[in-house]
């Protein structure tokens, strides 16, 4: 994208265009910033809005934008996919879907083989709590609290995130966790010495709270909308060990944190030396194209004995714009690339935290998924949730040309996370507004 050509001509204005949003979608739709941002470009690192100003875009359409806006080279798959088969549902094999699922096979870890395609992470998580109780025949599932699984009933039963609960739990078969959010032990203990006792209550969870045998344990390496919770080292290996005690099975929700995402890796659950049974994935799987999959052992796929279709699953298109997003992947050495800007980003991040240390409690992640908690003043010790601060915050970097994310319970959480392909002056670039926005808000 020209950062210096004009704005395509627009039929609408941005005021008509908030409008119609207002009067024609749901008002649960909401948007970021006191005046939403109406965007119509984007190419590569930067998005343009409707009035033709340009922003440079750490936030990645909530992780999904893996590769870059409009990539060249997804564009150029997708394009000729088009003019060769747009759809015909699940009931006829095609080439793209066999070579995506074998690719998942070659690149996820143990003994993951088998795919089933849908078309979001709701539907991921979803299919897999049902593989997880076919295989295992029984149940109960445990989840964590501040995780979030999606907006189907059974995910937001999943989620333990009030903000995002429209309705009480309707699953009674689901437990919920202690989160190991360790900046705010929900123990009131401090790791290393707390023991990771927040993984080992899972044991007593169990113990108390369900039959004692349950189908398996659904969590996200880092907890994305819960604000880039990022659990200690030993965490997983304690807590699937325990799952696994008591006949379930581990499902690692790499929605947010696959392909690359937490650096180095493929997978956030890699970075922890754990092996699921079943893993989901969508969001960066196709740099924006709705996609996503649920991959299993030969075993728990093998549980599915009745009918099942996914109308829009691993439509051609779809599958096409993942097959050539894992080809820039690797071309591009993208995993490598997320490590070091990772560590350049996180580097950045402290260096604010140390310059302003009374808002920023807590600076937390992996690879180019960096959270920031603001608090209402660390330097006396008071880690009170300061959602206020993100709010000014984020008026403050859409002034200057930046786009991030947010999160956290209390919405009080930065969430960093530019497309993959991001080099060291747009970190650079990112951290000098971030820094200038908050001087501005006298943080």
């Amino acid at each position: 994208m020209n950062p210096k050509s004009p704005a395509s001509p627009q039929a609408l204005s941005a005021a008509d265009v908030r409008a119609k949003h207002k009067e024609f979608l749901f008002p649960a739709t909401s948007n970021y910033y006191e005046e939403s941002l109406v965007l119509t470009e984007g190419k590569g690192m930067r998005l343009r809005d409707i009035d033709g100003r340009e922003y440079l875009d750490f936030f990645g359409g909530i992780l999904t934008v893996s590769v870059g806006h409009c990539n060249d080279d997804v564009n150029a798959a997708v394009k000729a996919q088009i003019d060769r088969l747009g759809h015909v549902s699940t009931l006829y094999p095609t080439l793209p879907i066999v070579e995506l699922a074998e690719k998942l096979a070659s690149i996820t870890p143990g003994a993951l083989k088998k795919c089933y395609f849908t078309a979001s992470g709701t539907e991921a998580d979803e299919t897999a709590v049902m593989m997880a109780q076919l295989h295992t025949g029984r149940s109960e599932i445990v989840a964590l609290r501040h995780g979030y699984s999606g907006r189907s009933m059974l995910a937001q039963s999943l989620t333990a995130h009030s903000s995002w609960r429209a309705l009480p739990t309707k699953i009674p078969d689901i437990k919920h966790a202690l989160s190991p959010y360790c900046y705010r032990c929900p123990l009131g203990l401090e790791y290393p010495s707390c023991g990771v006792k927040c993984a080992q209550d899972i044991e007593e969870l169990i113990k108390t709270t369900t039959t004692g045998q349950i189908a398996g344990f659904l969590a996200e390496p880092i907890q994305g909308v819960g604000g880039f919770i990022t659990p200690p080292k030993e965490y997983f290996e304690i807590a699937v060990g325990i799952i696994r005690k008591y006949g379930g099975v581990f499902i690692s929700d790499e929605v947010q944190t696959g392909f690359g995402r937490t650096g180095s890796k493929w997978w956030g659950c890699e970075q922890y030396g754990v092996e699921p049974e079943i893993m989901t994935m969508a969001k960066g799987i196709a740099n924006g194209w709705p996609l996503s999959a649920t991959i299993c052992t030969p075993a728990i796929a093998d549980s599915l004995q009745k009918l099942t279709i996914s109308t829009f699953g691993g439509n051609p298109i779809s599958v096409t714009a993942a097959n050539a997003t894992l080809e820039v992947m690797e071309k591009q050495d993208l995993r490598g690339n997320s490590e070091r800007q990772g560590r350049r980003l996180r580097a950045g991040l402290e260096g604010l935290q140390r310059k302003y240390p009374r808002t920023i409690g807590d600076v937390r992640g992996m690879g180019l998924m960096q959270g920031v908690e603001h608090v209402a003043d660390e330097t006396q010790g008071d880690r009170t949730p300061n959602a206020q601060a993100t709010a000014r915050l984020f008026e403050e970097t859409k002034k200057r040309g930046l786009l991030i994310g947010k999160g956290g319970l209390y919405g009080n959480v930065l969430r960093i996370s530019p497309p993959l392909t991001v080099n060291a002056a747009e970190v650079d670039e990112a951290i000098g507004k971030l820094d200038e926005s908050y001087r501005a808000i006298g943080a």
